[in-house]
């Protein structure tokens, strides 16, 4: 199972003239050494809506250069365009990458067979492995258990990031993808429901928390894995104010905060996002110090 643990999905830091390489990897770095599994690039919280093409490639190029296989590399190339989102994996896999995260496609709302035939028709085009990405409070469409089913029948469609906020669909997609596909990896979407995730039989989190905490998001998720339901309990209570503040306004604005409270990114993000209000600063400020980070 290569996508089981803890992976980052990563910020993007700017400047005001463009990327910040360097600083990026700065901050890969010190990921890999806070022992988080894998990373994702370009993600919604790399703020991949507003990076340009060429920027895209350089990002992704420097990533899978300066990680250098010591972990996975996997970049977000979901749209609600086939086609392009086709083109976009071909381009990962070309790059380097190690898999590729792919979102439902938003604003036009496809049927259930729609996306079917949308992931299988990525999966057909690259030999990458695919984590399927379910977010319907962003894209108003919801991937269900019995259609996550029918594309875990295609080899290369690997994983599934789940982030309905639905318990109980999650529930269904463990109990129903058990006896069919049981190397079909289980990924929490939302930080405040991994405990729960991982308890019940998932495999792990894409994680905006772990930006700011990978030392604690990892060992609480390999804490449930390797069944210390206590040990794991006590991180989730001792995080979970930080998990939901990390979302009192639109995600990636606080954790960016965040980010470069550690000295890693400048607080800089691209229109039509702005900076976290002081209200919102003031809040994850006090929640980093409460939950006893690392460097804090």
């Amino acid at each position: 199972m290569m996508f089981k643990g803890t992976g980052t999905a990563l910020v993007t830091p700017f400047t005001e003239k463009g990327t910040d390489l360097e600083s990026y990897g700065r901050f890969i770095d010190w990921q890999i050494e806070n022992k988080v599994e894998f990373l994702v690039v370009l993600g919604t919280t790399g703020e991949s809506p507003t990076v340009t093409g060429a920027e895209r490639d350089d990002l992704i190029r420097f990533a899978v250069k300066h990680v250098n296989k010591r972990v996975p590399v996997v970049v977000g190339t979901g749209g609600n365009n086939t086609a392009h989102a086709i083109e976009s994996s071909r381009k990962a896999e070309e790059l380097g990458a190690d898999g590729v995260l792919v979102v439902t496609p938003y604003y036009n709302k496809p049927s259930q067979e729609g996306l079917f035939q949308h992931f299988r028709s990525i999966a057909q085009s690259i030999s990458l492995p695919i984590i399927m990405y379910n977010v319907p409070g962003r894209t108003g469409v919801n991937l269900l258990p019995e259609t996550v089913v029918r594309l875990s029948e295609v080899k290369n469609i690997t994983a599934v990031k789940e982030a309905s906020g639905n318990q109980a669909q999650v529930d269904e997609t463990i109990r129903l993808l058990r006896s069919v596909r049981p190397d079909f990896s289980i990924l929490s979407g939302n930080d405040d429901q991994a405990f729960h995730l991982v308890n019940a039989g998932g495999h792990g989190v894409i994680s905006v928390l772990s930006n700011i905490a990978p030392r604690e998001t990892s060992d609480m998720v390999r804490s449930c894995l390797a069944g210390d339901v206590a040990a794991a309990r006590e991180l989730h209570l001792r995080l979970f104010p930080l998990m939901k503040n990390l979302f009192m306004e639109t995600n990636p604005m606080p954790v960016k905060y965040g980010v470069c409270r550690l000295g890693f990114c400048a607080d800089i993000l691209r229109l039509p996002l702005v900076p976290a209000s002081e209200k919102c600063r003031a809040q994850i400020d006090s929640d980093m110090k409460a939950a006893e980070l690392k460097g804090i």
